[in-house]
């Protein structure tokens, strides 16, 4: 009589949505703590930040907001586009989120960093599960 506990599977939609969510509450959090870093609040309010022009704006905005509608395309499309979809754009934010980390190295953002690396992986994650994604 073995005493385990019952688990089912978990459609890979539902894994991907999941994993997308949990990209995009690192992103929020980064955002967030990184308010706290000295001189951070200055500069927003002072236009002295990376961020100082509409267009940068723009663009980061966009770049955000790919992740957060994968959340919801992950569970609403087709797989022949949610791997397209999941395996660009996984790949694309996992190498820009590298890029982000490695730049960010200093004493006050060590935090940055690390979440930065952890959105690294969690998408990395997403290219391997949609590029092994289960067959019928």
């Amino acid at each position: 009589m073995a005493n385990t506990l019952q688990d089912f599977k978990i459609n890979i939609k539902l894994q991907l949505s999941a994993l997308w969510a949990s990209v995009m509450f690192l992103y929020i959090y980064g955002d967030y703590f990184e308010l706290y870093v000295p001189q951070k609040v200055e500069g927003l309010v002072n236009g002295q930040n990376l961020l100082n022009t509409p267009y940068k704006l723009l663009f980061a905005t966009v770049i955000l907001t790919l992740s957060s509608l994968m959340i919801f395309l992950s569970v609403l499309l087709k797989p022949k586009w949610n791997r397209v979809l999941n395996i660009s754009i996984g790949i694309f934010l996992t190498l820009f989120t590298l890029l982000v980390g490695v730049s960010s190295f200093s004493e006050w953002r060590i935090f940055y960093v690390m979440l930065s690396f952890l959105e690294s992986i969690i998408t990395s994650i997403i290219v391997w599960k949609v590029w092994h994604w289960p067959k019928n």
